[in-house]
């Protein structure tokens, strides 16, 4: 059977799911699966790492992408399709979270999804995990980083898998992608550069983001692979709608704000962490 929250937490996304062409208040979710609101919000929260509304959001405006992309239905359709009243909120929400107006993404011809369905695991364990349990990624690994990779997409709306692909292989050949395993689960991932010292990816399942891996990656990274080294990352910028939590997580880690940046036609911002005194 596994954990039951979670159970409860798949009933609630096949809930979703099924009705995203709808208005998906956390109320109506709520009564749907016949929770309180308030518990019903806080246990989603804890388990998938983000609120009922920030990811219907995300999967309704992943669906209304798709079609940009792969039908010819207008642009007001979609919108009606994909939950929205109007076309003008449509437009100011798709924006805010791809970057670019609907009908501008759809010349582009370029679909990837900023949210997917969540995929949950049942049988995460409550094990207290320390800086050993991380270790160098092999090839065995890349299936399951590819598919955490698609879950937490703490890249941007802007993401070539192919491209990601072959630079992850990259980075296990040259010994600077670390994971950290519960079991069959991959619970986290890391790929980093060593000169200039840099963080490329950071991705934490999110069942697993209030058990403080994010932190044993930054001091595996800081006591055994970039010792004595300034460290950057780059980021959402501040308020980015699309934006779940990873930036604010960097700045918790001590990652101070620097210059902006667009990367990939996508704005952003690096981050940098002063080297530890040994």
């Amino acid at each position: 059977m596994g954990n039951p929250s979670v159970v409860r937490i798949e009933a609630v996304i096949d809930y979703i799911e099924g009705h995203l062409d709808g208005k998906l208040e956390l109320e109506t979710v709520a009564e749907a699966v016949h929770y309180s609101k308030y518990h019903l919000h806080r246990l989603f929260t804890s388990t998938a790492g983000m609120t009922i509304h920030d990811y219907v959001q995300r999967r309704q405006l992943t669906e209304a992408a798709k079609l940009l992309v792969f039908s010819d239905k207008p642009i007001i359709e979609i919108a009606l399709i994909c939950g929205y009243e109007s076309q003008q909120s449509f437009s100011s929400a798709f924006k805010a979270m791809y970057k670019s107006p609907p009908a501008e993404y759809r010349e582009k011809q370029s679909f990837y999804p900023l949210q997917l369905r969540f995929a949950l695991h049942r049988e995460t364990t409550a094990a207290v995990f320390t800086m050993q349990d991380i270790r160098l990624a092999e090839k065995k690994d890349i299936a399951d980083w590819m598919s955490l990779m698609r879950l937490v997409i703490d890249g941007y709306p802007a993401m070539d898998e192919d491209d990601y692909l072959a630079k992850l292989q990259e980075s296990i050949g040259e010994k600077r992608a670390l994971v950290l395993r519960d079991g069959t689960i991959l619970a986290g991932a890391m790929a980093f550069t060593y000169s200039p010292g840099s963080i490329e990816f950071l991705g934490i399942h999110p069942q697993y983001r209030n058990r403080g891996l994010q932190k044993l990656f930054l001091d595996a990274l800081l006591e055994i692979y970039l010792p004595g080294q300034e460290i950057s990352t780059t980021t959402y910028r501040e308020q980015d709608k699309a934006d779940t939590g990873h930036r604010d997580m960097l700045l918790q880690l001590g990652f101070a704000e620097r210059e902006l940046l667009t990367e990939f036609g996508y704005p952003t911002q690096r981050l940098v962490l002063p080297p530890k005194i040994q």
